[in-house]
């Protein structure tokens, strides 16, 4: 399988919609309810790209595979080194690496930005995501207990975090 990463087309959005919206539907990976709209989508990723934060993408061949991004953390001032981050990969290609090239990416355009630090929060119960973290040198660093109530139960929000 070959995957090329590139920045964010405006193209792309229909296929990240599909793969948030599936996360939405069927994961704690996300903490919303309601499917997302496509203006809705657009508007999230043209906020990112207009405070100069990165979103991009995962190809193989002419089919959208995953994407990430990052984010301001905390809106003060003082945190305008740290960013938080998000990865997801099409439900039928997860496992196969393409997480990794994404992370990985994020990671080298973080560090030519001059950022500081990068903060991943994951539901507690995501053991694979939390591991996959763990193997790009994030280390937890607290569990916000019952932050959030989805399919009928209350979650718990692993705060993990690593220098860029």
């Amino acid at each position: 399988m070959k995957i090329e990463i590139r920045p964010y087309r405006p193209e792309d959005t229909p296929a990240i919609l599909d793969i948030i919206n599936y996360n939405i539907l069927h994961s704690a990976a996300l903490y919303d309810y309601h499917p997302r709209s496509l203006e809705q989508q657009t508007a999230m990723l043209e906020d990112k790209l207009s405070k100069g934060f990165p979103v991009i993408v995962a190809l193989e061949g002419e089919q959208l595979v995953g994407f990430g991004y990052y984010g301001e953390f905390r809106f003060r001032e003082a945190y305008k080194y740290t960013v938080e981050h998000s990865v997801y990969a099409h439900p039928d290609c997860v496992g196969k690496g393409i997480g990794s090239m994404l992370l990985q990416a994020l990671l080298d355009i973080a560090k030519k930005q001059n950022l500081h630090t990068m903060i991943g929060v994951i539901d507690s119960e995501n053991k694979s995501s939390i591991a996959f973290h763990e193997r790009f040198g994030f280390k937890t660093v607290g569990v916000l207990e019952e932050v959030g109530f989805k399919f009928d139960r209350w979650l718990d929000a692993v705060l993990m975090m690593r220098k860029v």
